[in-house]
Order: structure tokens, then sequence, then C-alpha cells
């Protein structure tokens, strides 16, 4: 089968086509406009799996060794921790861990409900992008905050944040790299200078006995933090919204309950995750997958999306029930990879939702739904602006 990411209809709806993939055999070859192939995985039991195979690698420097690529990405954010493999992952991680605990995110609470106000009381009446006005700037704020990021640069750096998903502009991309490594080595030599107490503060002295992050490990880090935890809470906020403005019914069922939104986020999570599919794997050795066997060397695609839209996992998958209990979603990944940031993401759209619901009980999409335009990449699924009217 060739790339479906390449039709725009695809990128407004992916679950139809993600069915279909998925009832002709879960776990597929596909391949690309550019000549390359890969192994798609849509089913539920087969994601899973795969996300926890010890034989699907991410080292992607092991990967592109002998391939000759010309890009020039740097490397902090090439070869970060979600592009390891075990023992080098597990000791990263475990020193992140250290310093990025759910402790912090309970101290962060009156913070984010501080800085969700703020936003909202600038939105005006009438029609307001609730991206551009709530979804983008809050985890932005949020996460450099935590890592210690001054008021002034956090502009400059969300918008290197974002070129590094520029689809099909690989300069841009490689360029946004280099700026952002840089920035994030100058803020880590202040740190070290003039101590703080942030998330980064904190990482430059996270230690495991006699162990501690190298000058590219913290910069890596600082880096896949900044990103990861403000573009996909970005989504996850946009797409939630849009899934309750097209469901009234259980909109309004939030509105007359609000403390409910703290159970139905794993429900919005799974009905429209903003991670469409995971980062790169590749084969090891030759191994079976659905059935499929799937030769040494080859790149594996996990569609987080297909997975949890499917009906042998979760009954009437494309319907949004937000009762259902959905906590076995694979929204924020599975096994030794899973997003080490989840309870920072869940805690911002638990108080974004909350907020919204509570202060505009009238607020509508202001266009169409087949009018909104989603971003053109195949890892992350979200949107461009949401037009809402308050």
């Amino acid at each position: 089968m060739t790339d479906p990411t390449t039709d725009p209809q695809f990128l407004r709806d992916p679950y139809p086509a993600y069915a279909a993939m998925r009832s002709a055999c879960p776990v597929q070859l596909m391949s690309t406009g550019s000549g390359h192939s890969g192994y798609l995985v849509t089913g539920y039991a087969q994601a899973r799996e795969a996300l926890s195979d010890a034989r699907l690698s991410k080292d992607t420097a092991a990967f592109f060794a002998d391939k000759g690529s010309r890009r020039d990405l740097h490397p902090a954010v090439a070869h970060n921790m979600l592009a390891s493999d075990p023992p080098r992952h597990t000791r990263l991680r475990k020193l992140v861990t250290k310093a990025f605990t759910t402790g912090a995110v309970a101290e962060m609470r009156p913070f984010i409900t501080g800085v969700t106000d703020e936003l909202l009381d600038r939105w005006p009446k009438g029609e307001v992008d609730l991206i551009a006005a709530l979804a983008l700037p809050l985890p932005v704020i949020v996460i450099c905050e935590l890592l210690g990021v001054p008021e002034e640069e956090q502009a400059r750096v969300q918008r290197w944040s974002g070129e590094l998903f520029a689809a099909g502009k690989p300069e841009v991309i490689d360029a946004a790299s280099h700026a952002m490594a840089d920035y994030m080595a100058g803020l880590i030599e202040a740190k070290r200078t003039r101590p703080g107490n942030s998330l980064l503060d904190r990482l430059v002295s996270a230690r495991d006995g006699d162990d501690r992050l190298s000058e590219e490990e913290l910069v890596s880090l600082a880096i896949l933090l900044l990103v990861a935890g403000h573009e996909t809470t970005t989504h996850f906020i946009g797409n939630a919204v849009l899934a309750l403005l097209r469901h009234p019914d259980q909109m309004d069922r939030l509105r007359r309950n609000p403390e409910a939104v703290t159970t139905a986020l794993d429900e919005l999570l799974r009905f429209d995750s903003p991670v469409s599919t995971a980062t790169f794997r590749f084969a090891t050795q030759a191994c079976t997958l659905g059935g499929t066997e799937i030769p040494a060397g080859a790149p594996v695609l996990i569609a987080l999306g297909a997975a949890n839209r499917d009906p042998l996992r979760f009954s009437s998958p494309d319907r949004l029930a937000l009762d259902r209990g959905a906590a076995a979603h694979l929204g924020f990944g599975h096994g030794i990879h899973r997003c080490v940031g989840a309870p920072l993401a869940k805690a911002e759209a638990e108080i974004a939702l909350r907020a919204i619901l509570l202060r505009f009980p009238g607020i509508r999409l202001a266009v169409p739904p087949d009018q909104l335009e989603w971003r053109r990449t195949r890892l992350i699924r979200g949107l461009a602006a949401l037009p809402v009217r308050v």
C-alpha cells in the first residue's frame, strides 16, 4: 500500500482509512512517495506488542549510520532519549524521572490554573482561534516555566519548536535543531553560573551514584522535554475541544459535572490521539508481528490513532463515550518509552477544559468542520487553527 498521509482527506479524517487497513491486515508493508518502505501497525494488540518488543529498536543513529544521509540535524535532536535503547535509555530516563516527578506536577497546578485564567481573560467576544489563544501558549508557558526559560525568550523557543515539525522542509528542521541546541547549551551554562530551582536546574545536578548527564545529554533532554512538553499537549487540548464541540451531548454532560473532566481525559485521548504515529522503530532481527513477517532492518511505524479505534479492543470505537473507561488507550504509548510527561499533559488539559466549560457555556465552532485545517505531519495529529465563537 502507498502512504495515505499524502491525501488531504486522510489528514481531515484518517480513521476510515485506518479501519480499512486494519481490517485487511493489522500489520502491512507501506511504501512512501519517496521510494522508501516500512511496516505500518494499525491493530491494538499488535501495536501494544510492538511498543514493548525489544527487537524493535529506536536507535535511529544505528539505523541511519550507513545510509549516507545528507541531513544536518543537530546530534542533540537526532540522538535524544526517545531515539535510544537500553541500557542508555534506562539510564537517561532514570535520571530524568528523579527530577520530573508527579509531585512537581502537583505543585505546578496553581501556576497552570493562573496561566489558563489569564489567557482566557484575553479572549474577545465573538470569534477566537482556540489554538493560538490557549492550546498553544498554555503548555509553552508551563514547560518554559518548568525549564526556567525566561519569558522574553519563549517566543523564539516556541518558533524553533514548531519548525522542528515542518513536514517536507528538511532544511527548516535542520536549522531549527541547531538554533534550539545552541540556545539550550547557553541556558544550561547560565544555570550552572546562577543555579535556580527549575526542572533544568535539577537535571544539571541529577545523579545516579557517580553517574550524571553529559553536556550533550543535558541539551538533548532539555530540547526533548520542551518540544514534547508542549507540541503534544497543544493538540491534546485542541483535539479534545473539537471532539466535545462535535458531540454537544457529551459536552453538556461535562458542563453539568465539571469534576468528570478528570475521568474523561482518557476517552478524549483515545478518540483522537494527538500523537498519530509513534516515533521511528526498526527491526534488529527478523520477527513476526500480527502474522506478518518483518525482515531485519525494516522500519516499523505504529499508528497509535488507528490502534485506539480498534473494535477488537474498544466497542463502537468511533463513538465518543466519556464514561467508557479508556485507560488502556495508547495515546501516551506503552512500555519503557511511555510518555514521561503524561501527568503534566493531563493536568494542563484537565484545567483548560474545565475552565472553558465553565466560562464559555455557549462556545461553538465558528466554521464547518470540513473547513478546519489540519497540520501536515505523520507524527502529530492536530489542528493548525480552531476557530470558535464565544
